[in-house]
């Protein structure tokens, strides 16, 4: 069970990125929505539960990038099509397409790098352009907004497949993005922090689309802060030269993780 339960997870979460087309399909646009955030979730979930159990392999770091790539990639770009893309029948599905696309590619890319002993921006505490999740998170902004203020302007199909598109770029980007590690605040905060983090739940219990957009347009925000605090550190710390592990040469725990933020998780 030790080794069970993280694969358990992640199969959890690419059943919730499916369930969320089927939605989707019906035209249950709200739940499709929270179907992959729910997928997001989970996902969040299965990397520190390999970790806790200590149950890390590199099974469980294909299976997720597997999972996510359905989950944050063809999951999306087809919800979205099936809302306002497929107006716009050719051009529609070519940015719903970039869309997945990308995000599968961003994950190969995170795969190729697996055996890679030095990782500059992971060393540093930034990710490599925008994870997959968020990456998702990011694409449901426009329907976040239509639903909250029912506004038809938003459901615009050119304006969201460029927005598809942006995002694509975003995820196979090469910019520093903030990491976990290098949001943690200072103990002098902490307390802050707390009170805020319980006023966003609330917020969402109450007005969820309103508090999604808001979030969204945040981690928005934090992109070119990454890339302004990374120059900073990159001044201050040399560039060393990327090295492989060579055949038999283990590869440290830190650069297993999956898709910039999770360790691999799995029975095999």
């Amino acid at each position: 069970m030790r080794v069970f339960v993280p694969n358990a997870i992640t199969a959890a979460a690419l059943c919730s990125g499916l369930t969320g087309i089927r939605f989707a399909i019906g035209g249950d646009y709200q739940r499709a929505v929270q179907a992959i955030i729910l997928a997001g979730l989970l996902d969040g979930i299965d990397g520190r539960a390999a970790r806790l159990l200590k149950a890390q392999t590199r099974f469980g770091a294909e299976l997720d990038s597997l999972a996510d790539s359905i989950s944050f990639g063809v999951a999306p770009a087809l919800i979205v099509y099936l809302w306002t893309l497929h107006q716009l029948p050719s051009m529609g599905w070519i940015a719903a397409l970039a869309f997945a696309i990308c995000c599968v590619l961003r994950l190969a890319r995170f795969n190729s790098r697996l055996d890679e002993l030095d990782q500059p921006h992971k060393e540093a505490g930034f990710l490599t352009g925008v994870p997959a999740p968020l990456g998702a998170g990011l694409a449901f902004l426009p329907i976040y907004l239509w639903i909250a203020t029912g506004v038809s302007e938003f459901a615009n199909p050119i304006a969201v497949g460029v927005w598809m598109v942006l995002v694509a770029v975003l995820m196979i980007s090469s910019l520093p993005t903030l990491g976990w590690s290098r949001m943690r605040p200072p103990p002098s905060m902490r307390l802050g922090v707390l009170a805020l983090v319980g006023l966003t739940v609330a917020a969402l219990l109450t007005e969820p689309w309103y508090t999604l957009a808001v979030i969204t347009l945040v981690y928005l925000v934090l992109i070119p802060i990454g890339i302004a605090a990374y120059a900073k550190f990159r001044r201050r710390v040399p560039l060393q030269t990327p090295v492989r592990a060579t055949p038999g040469q283990a590869v440290p725990p830190h650069s297993t993780a999956g898709d910039g933020e999770d360790a691999p998780n799995g029975p095999f």
